[in-house]
């Protein structure tokens, strides 16, 4: 038995500590924030990761494969009949006893006990509330915001998922805020979890420079300002759009993929015009490995975070600011994310074209050295995928901090 310290609800809760020895996780193994909070969970204990394989004849197939496994992580993709994420999922439930199934196979009722389900979408909520072990749900998205998703199911299943789960992880504040008023997540139970980054990024010593540029971007002209990441509607395009116009001393480097649309007309021209700059003042590297980002992050004078402000990005946890965190350089952000809101003065954050543009015009006359580097650099050492892992098992140990915090979020 364990005291659960709530700090903001200020009350103590009595509740049992669980001992865990190996963790099952429902994820997606598309979003790499997930591959690697499940690969930072795998240095603590055992771990399989399954992630599902939608067809058309999805109820036609019959079992599981076994993909690879890396160490203590076993990575299973598991057979799914489209629909089943939709509204009428319910309609389905034998692909819900399948689940539930192949999650239990091989072990016993004792075993099954001490294994941790952690649920990575609420669509889980049936193969949640049959599990006969300890449940989380990690929520790293406001995914009623999602629009091929219908946000009145979303809640419905989000509400079950919330009464089942003894612990809910949220990565945001505005997710757990939403998750306890409108889900019945009772504060007692949350721990906010916010996105991390790899301890591969990490660096022995702030960067008081910028390191070399990566060889296919190394003839750009410096001073360089980077953007990682998706390259679509989660961006503000006119906003960056005038803010390359306005910076002609300054070297624009775009890291990520560029496919999905950038939103609206507006947004789509300002990106296509980008585009048909690309090669000068402007250049787009496309899709880089996930291991490679670390090297774009360090080599930049300045990065970057435009994002818009529209859900559900606003409401999230922003991987790349990790990324860019444990770079230490200089950051400039838009006000199109809330959790970067209270990060300065860590990054600097810009509401508009204009400030923006002075922003990086501020950081030009300091040599691009703000004098945050080994403040980041700090921060980062408490914000990789291992500390975010360990959030998990120990609240699921008993231990708690203080709602709604964790260190370097």
């Amino acid at each position: 038995m364990a005291w659960w310290w709530v700090g903001e609800a200020g009350r103590m809760v009595w509740a049992m500590a669980r001992s865990v020895r190996q963790y099952k996780i429902l994820l997606d193994d598309r979003a790499p924030w997930l591959v690697e909070f499940a690969r930072a969970l795998a240095r603590l204990a055992p771990v399989t990761a399954y992630t599902p394989q939608i067809s058309a004849l999805g109820l036609l197939k019959r079992q599981p494969n076994s993909e690879k496994q890396e160490g203590r992580l076993l990575w299973v993709r598991f057979p799914v009949q489209r629909g089943y994420f939709s509204r009428y999922g319910c309609l389905l439930p034998f692909q819900t006893e399948r689940i539930g199934r192949w999650l239990r196979e091989g072990a016993s009722g004792h075993e099954l006990a001490e294994s941790a389900l952690i649920c990575c979408y609420p669509h889980y909520a049936r193969v949640a509330e049959s599990w006969p072990g300890p449940v989380v749900y990690y929520a790293t998205d406001l995914f009623r915001c999602y629009s091929h998703w219908d946000p009145e199911h979303i809640r419905h299943l989000e509400r079950r998922m919330c009464r089942r789960a003894e612990l809910v992880c949220p990565n945001s504040a505005r997710i757990a805020e939403v998750l306890m008023r409108d889900a019945g997540a009772g504060p007692e139970r949350v721990v906010m979890v916010p996105n991390g980054v790899s301890s591969q990024s990490l660096l022995p010593e702030p960067l008081l420079a910028p390191a070399a540029l990566p060889q296919d971007v190394a003839e750009v002209k410096r001073p360089v300002a980077g953007v990682i990441g998706n390259l679509a509607a989660n961006l503000d395009w006119v906003l960056i759009r005038r803010a390359v116009e306005a910076t002609p001393w300054l070297s624009w480097v775009f890291v990520g993929p560029y496919s999905m649309p950038a939103g609206g007309r507006e947004q789509h021209l300002a990106r296509s015009e980008l585009l048909r700059r690309n090669g000068g003042q402007v250049f787009f590297t496309g899709s880089r490995p996930i291991a490679e980002l670390k090297l774009y992050a360090r080599s930049f004078d300045v990065a970057v975070l435009p994002y818009r402000k529209a859900e559900p990005t606003y409401s999230g946890s922003s991987t790349r600011f990790y990324e860019h965190l444990a770079a230490t350089r200089p950051m400039a952000a838009t006000d199109g994310f809330a959790e970067l809101l209270s990060k300065e003065p860590l990054l600097r954050i810009v509401r508009s074209p204009r400030e923006l543009v002075a922003a990086l015009e501020d950081l030009r006359a300091q040599g691009f050295r703000d004098g945050w580097e080994e403040q980041r650099w700090r921060a980062s050492r408490e914000a990789t995928w291992e500390c975010r892992a360990g959030l998990i098992a120990k609240a699921l140990m008993g231990e708690r901090s203080a709602l709604l915090t964790a260190p370097g979020a």
